[in-house]
């Protein structure tokens, strides 16, 4: 049986993660030590949808990355891609920013190689939007991949 983490007990385990003098950075998702510490990921050590899912939760953040999220988290075919495109928000799929954001369920596909959920913007005057955001299950450290607008 998988078990959701609340919005509190996810925001306790990212204060537990982040340095005390560095409050002005994002704490690294909650798994991010573990993966970064590992040696290359196998086959076996692909995210799962509880990691993918904690991980956009933390990147989204509510109301969309810092500045250093999008550096630091992002692979760089979406570092390109925004690159093309430098008048849009290609994470938000938007030009401004939300008031509020929503990840879903996670689907984790093992042959594609990829994990995605559909995220959830809702815009000042109750306009609501969805975005697809897709995760490589082999990232290492885990970071946004991809993100298809829709």
């Amino acid at each position: 049986m998988m078990k959701h983490l609340t919005a509190a007990a996810l925001a306790a385990c990212l204060l537990s993660l982040a340095p005390a003098a560095s409050a002005a950075v994002p704490a690294p998702p909650p798994h991010a030590n573990a993966v970064a510490a590992s040696a290359p990921l196998k086959a076996v050590d692909r995210h799962t949808a509880e990691e993918i899912r904690g991980f956009l939760r933390w990147f989204y953040d509510g109301t969309g990355p810092s500045p250093y999220q999008r550096e630091h988290w992002t692979s760089d075919y979406l570092k390109a891609k925004q690159a093309e495109t430098p008048d849009h928000d290609v994470i938000l799929c938007a030009q401004n920013e939300p008031v509020a954001i929503e990840v879903g369920p996670v689907t984790v596909a093992q042959s594609a190689g990829f994990g995605w959920a559909t995220v959830t913007t809702s815009w000042a005057g109750g306009a609501r939007q969805t975005l697809t955001a897709y995760v490589a299950l082999d990232s290492d450290p885990i970071e946004l991949h991809d993100v298809v607008c829709g």
